[in-house]
């Protein structure tokens, strides 16, 4: 009866929802983009070619470890338990994990599964690893620095005491604050303590050097405070790092002091500040005034400080963030450019402190006002050592607000991360404002490929998995609006092969003709048409056209923005796109923040402002067709009352908050034409007809409005006897010629109910929703079966509801998946596809038709075993003929983990590599003179009998150890005599030459 009743009153005479029942609602999981969590840690593997980003814990949720490389390549990683990333790094082909709780993860980048959480026995405060090495080295907050053995997954026996207590007995409890490894001597490690540094040599193990940094008496120091200036004192140590070649130690300090050490003798060679030096000698210093009179400005702290290298280690760089005044509005980055080092043995003591001192060129690299960077990883071309900062091509920072930036290297030039890095790390490159989805026709978006000028691509490591390809549905295009006025349209695709997943990215604000105050407020996107308008809150419209860029390279000053009228904005394109969308044309309203756009596929778009205007634009000329406010077409309800009002009448300002286009029957008339619904804020909807005239150009009038009971959300026309939606397609436009009638209702949903009537006065069958709100909605299909309403509702559940009867057909549950705050900004596809927010930087796509599927975030690729991390510099001949004792990898898993630890994977794999590589080098002939292995050993026994024929060659078998100590002092003895016999035979050699011998 329901359905007879309403139907009667829609127009609608059939059921359009017959064959959809409650089993066919069933949620999958398609996919999510984006970050769960503000950002805490950024890594990145040269070798591998991969991105990875550690999130903190909030409400959103736990931390998570995403993994990215190239294309759509991620794996995301998660905690055992919830908690924070804290320390994140690369090793070899495995990732190191250390979070908020203390606990050690060793992740897989291989089978891409957690390896082994070992919960520490102290407060770890310091984590290093090196890719050549089977162990981490872990600094406690007690000052001793342990191992942990990656391959037995378990704490070694090795262990550094606190050195510093050691040499200082009677000095406060300090703990580990930073570990770096000598970048050519794997055999010296750099500890930071909270109160100095120190070097400690495995071969000796022992300390060697101290590096405590005093300031005496009326020296300024880093922060030049006068309270403390005339007191000795020991600023605490919060940075300690190598010279590329080894040659000096940088540390950093609380009060922004940057102090260069001598590694062999420990003495400052300079101490400074990012705008003072010799901070260390008594002088009055520089101090930064404050805000207010009489007093002086704080520095930011020094947050991270890397000693980069060009390909030559003695061409050096400083890159700092921190240390810059308060009362600046950027904490920029700051790199001190060095130039070559002076050789160290031939430079008097002033070449030295003259080298740092005045560099050769000091930069600031600009980063948004008014934003601390807490933390930056840097990019480096190819090489995982010299503390990953060796060649670096770019280096991502983290800000304060948990957003990314991306920036040349060393210039500093901001990276456009479109097609650059990962879908999910651009939205968070800076934050999005707005989201919007547009359903594109396959082969008109396989046509839209964005061509841009872009550096070397850094993320090319993984390989995506399989996925079905589905070429006869429309693709899910989101556009997402960006803080920095960039707008990136993307593929979210169906849980498929995506052919097109490049990013296309507009510049607003370049379009705009400013940089600043860039806020979008509304996106549509016409994919047929290859059109774009974006709407901004300060009421400019931008139309964005596909095109060629008539003047690439080339940039011209904006001109003026004429109020309330169109202007050409075709020469205000980035330079560096060759094709893409272009700026087309802009209207600068000056009505208040744009409220609603609908850009059709037939050439009009329409706009609805904050303060009540309605513009029509024929984009063939393009010209404004209609510009009118809605009070003046939409008329205020007058209501009758016995009691006489003393008071002023206020009228409620109104504005359009949803507009849609389509093609259809008035009641009345005798034939379709294109019409335009408008829906506002106090529930009136307004219906437009653009009629041709000879002349080829259009007109508007209007056909009249109806009163609903809220604010429109949303405004579906569908064909009466099909259910098939009517917007103004081009073969709709097409079959108007053809004198095509369509008899077509409109579906309109507000905050409190539905309606569905024939446009444009008539009031049509009502449905009021019981007991929650909803707040998105669109008229979807599943296969051949039906149409229904769908919507998501303040209870966290998506309904669906029968046409035209509005009976509730089934229910979801979507709150756990979807942030039920943001419902409204959510996007329901015809296909059944929600796309909404999860989190302030996650997207989520789900389907209510479908199967129960859970998303699977682990399927890509991320090793290629092909790829093999390098050897590790060394020492050069020179440091090796003065006496300096080196050590190998192989003789650190010795000293480290012992004479009777068996043989790692790495090294049974290692040594499986050696005996194909000589069985290569051999050839036929030696390889059948060997004797054949066993056709049934196994790989295990293969790796057994392969490494004792190679220890047997290399001689290490009869080398007994029964201790570690009484072996490293043997060894270090031996090579002690090897050297002083080749510095006698140098000497000798220089006296013989002398007398002619």
């Amino acid at each position: 009866m329901a359905h007879l009743l309403r139907g009667k009153q829609a127009g609608v005479h059939s059921d359009l929802s017959g064959g959809l029942g409650p089993d066919l609602f069933v949620l999958d999981q398609v996919h999510k983009y984006g970050i769960n969590s503000q950002i805490s840690q950024i890594a990145y593997d040269p070798v591998q070619s991969l991105v990875a980003v550690g999130t903190n814990e909030s409400k959103f949720g736990p931390g998570q470890i995403y993994v990215f490389g190239q294309q759509r390549v991620e794996v995301v990683l998660s905690l055992p338990h919830r908690a924070a990333v804290r320390i994140l790094q690369f090793c070899g082909e495995k990732l190191l994990c250390l979070d908020s709780r203390n606990d050690l993860q060793v992740y897989s980048l291989q089978t891409k599964r957690l390896l082994n959480a070992h919960a520490l026995p102290a407060k770890i405060t310091a984590l290093h690893s090196d890719p050549t090495l089977d162990y981490a080295l872990l600094g406690t907050q007690t000052g001793d620095v342990l191992a942990y053995d990656l391959d037995r997954e378990h704490l070694a026996p090795f262990k550094i005491p606190s050195l510093w207590r050691q040499q200082f007995p009677r000095a406060p409890p300090t703990s580990v604050v930073t570990l770096a490894l000598h970048p050519r001597d794997i055999g010296t490690l750099l500890i930071g303590y909270t109160a100095g540094a120190a070097v400690y040599s495995f071969k000796q193990n022992k300390a060697v050097k101290f590096f405590h940094y005093v300031l005496p008496k009326g020296s300024p120091g880093g922060d030049s405070n006068p309270a403390t200036m005339f007191t000795e004192r020991s600023p605490p140590l919060t940075q300690a790092v190598w010279h590329p070649t080894g040659t000096f130690v940088l540390t950093g300090h609380e009060d922004t002091s940057i102090v260069v050490w001598d590694a062999k003798d420990g003495r400052i060679v300079m101490a400074r500040t990012l705008q003072d030096t010799n901070i260390n000698t008594p002088g009055p210093g520089s101090v930064s005034p404050g805000a207010a009179s009489g007093t002086f400005s704080m520095k930011t702290p020094l947050l991270r400080i890397a000693w980069c290298a060009n390909q030559d280690p003695d061409d050096t760089g400083i890159l700092i963030a921190g240390g810059a005044p308060s009362v600046e509005s950027s904490n920029a980055l700051t790199f001190f450019e060095l130039g070559r080092t002076p050789i160290y043995n031939t430079s008097s003591w002033q070449v030295l402190a003259n080298h740092f001192e005045s560099p050769k060129r000091q930069r600031i690299l600009p980063t948004p006002p008014n934003i601390e960077v807490v933390d930056f990883c840097l990019v480096p071309r190819s090489s995982p050592h010299f503390a990953g900062a060796q060649d670096p091509i770019a280096l991502i920072a983290l800000l304060a607000s948990g957003e990314l930036i991306t920036l040349s290297f060393p210039s500093g030039m901001p990276v456009c991360p479109t097609n650059m890095l990962h879908l999910s790390m651009t939205l968070v490159h800076p934050f999005v404002h707005h989201m919007a989805l547009a359903p594109v026709e396959r082969t008109r978006w396989l046509g839209l490929t964005e061509r841009r000028q872009h550096g070397p691509q850094f993320m090319v490591g993984g390989a995506e998995a399989k996925y079905p390809l589905k070429r006869f549905e429309h693709r899910n295009v989101v556009q997402t609006a960006h803080a920095d006025g960039t707008v990136r349209l993307w593929d979210a695709g169906h849980a498929d092969e995506i052919e097109n997943d490049a990013l296309i990215q507009c510049d607003v604000g370049r379009a705009v003709g400013r940089f600043d105050n860039i806020h979008v407020s509304q996106i549509s996107f016409a994919g047929a048409a290859a059109e774009l308008s974006v709407g901004l809150r300060t009421g400019e419209l931008v139309i964005f056209r596909w095109g060629v860029n008539k003047h690439p390279g080339q940039d011209f000053p904006a001109g003026p923005n004429a109020q309330q009228s169109l202007v050409d904005i075709t020469d205000r394109s980035e330079p560096a796109v060759k094709e893409g969308f272009m700026p087309f044309r802009l209207l600068d309203q000056a009505s208040g923040p744009v409220t609603a756009i609908k850009h059709s596929d037939v050439g009009f778009v329409a706009a609805g402002f904050e303060g009540g205007s309605l513009v029509i634009i024929d984009l063939r000329g393009p010209v404004i067709l209609y510009n009118a406010k809605v009070s003046d077409f939409v008329k205020t309800d007058k209501r009758g009352s016995f009691r006489r009002s003393t008071g002023p009448s206020t009228t409620k300002p109104e504005w359009p908050t949803t507009i849609e286009f389509s093609v259809m029957t008035l009641d009345g008339d005798d034939y379709s034409s294109i019409l335009l619904h408008v829906g506002t804020n106090l529930g009136r909807l307004a219906t437009f007809k653009l009629l041709p005239e000879a002349d080829g150009k259009y007109t508007v009038q209007f056909a009249g409005a109806c009163s609903l009971d809220d604010r429109l959300i949303s405004i579906c026309p569908i064909n009466a006897n099909t259910g098939r939606p009517v917007y103004a397609s081009q073969s709709a436009m097409a079959g108007l010629r053809d004198g095509t009638k369509t008899q077509g209702v409109l579906v309109t949903v507000t905050a409190t109910g539905a309606r569905i009537f024939k446009p444009a006065t008539n009031k049509g069958a009502h449905k009021t929703w019981d007991e929650f709100l909803c707040d998105s909605a669109a008229i979807v299909r599943y296969e051949d079966l039906g149409y229904a309403l769908l919507g998501l509702y303040g209870d966290g559940c998506a309904r669906a509801y029968s046409i035209p009867a509005l009976k509730e057909i089934g229910s979801i549950k979507v709150d756990d998946i979807l942030d039920t705050s943001r419902f409204s900004e959510a996007v329901i596809t015809s296909t059944g596809d929600i796309l909404g927010w999860k989190g302030p930087a996650e997207m989520a796509l789900i389907n209510v038709f479908g199967t129960g599927v859970k998303l699977d975030q682990a399927k890509d690729t991320l090793l290629n075993p092909g790829l093999a991390v390098p050897a590790r510099p060394t020492i050069s001949n020179l440091q090796w003929i003065s006496g300096t004792q080196m050590i190998s990898p192989a003789d650190m898993d010795l000293l480290i983990g012992g004479a009777d630890r068996p043989p790692s994977k790495r090294m049974l794999a290692q040594a499986r590599s050696d005996e194909l590589q000589r069985r290569r080098d051999a050839g036929p002939q030696a390889a059948g003179a060997s004797s054949p292995p066993p056709t049934n050993e196994g790989w295990g026994a293969w790796a057994t009998r392969n490494l004792n024929e190679r220890t047997e060659r290399l001689n290490i078998v009869s080398d007994s150890m029964d201790n570690l100590s009484q072996n490293s002092a043997k060894w270090n003895e031996d090579v002690s005599k090897f050297v002083a016999k080749q510095k006698r035979g140098l000497v000798m050699g220089a006296v013989k030459s002398k007398f002619g011998l």
